[in-house]
């Protein structure tokens, strides 16, 4: 038996950051709020100059610490975990988090990252929008 209402809404909490190092990631801004039961779209764009990247959605629940949701760094390869799914795209510079159908235990926040390696020095890079 089901007591919640129909009507609920799921709050996705999402806000943005640049970061410098010529890398950035740009998601969607503010607060989403959708039925229980709806999909679920989250975009998530980034610059860098970079060819070798791999991509992140991290979730972080309520008085929780964030943990990681789902990685690419493969063009046009679908990565799933837990109902969401996302396909890095890269000529777009693109890399959307969607799920079919949203639910009340999805309402969290929602961060996107970018990781470079850089060849000249080997070190990597990060730019976190959240």
């Amino acid at each position: 038996m089901n007591m919640l209402p129909d009507t609920c809404s799921v709050l996705v909490l999402l806000l943005m950051l640049r970061r410098s190092n010529g890398d950035s990631v740009t998601q969607t801004e503010g607060l989403v709020t959708l039925t229980e039961g709806s999909p679920v779209m989250l975009n998530c764009t980034f610059q860098t100059a970079y060819s070798d990247i791999s991509l992140f959605w991290y979730v972080q629940y309520l008085n929780k610490a964030p943990e990681l949701l789902l990685r690419s760094s493969t063009d046009n390869k679908r990565t799933e975990h837990e109902g969401f799914h996302a396909a890095l795209h890269k000529s777009s510079r693109s890399f959307r988090l969607q799920k079919p159908s949203a639910q009340l235990s999805d309402s969290a926040l929602y961060y996107c990252a970018v990781e470079t390696q850089g060849k000249a020095g080997g070190g990597r890079l990060c730019a976190l929008a959240k």
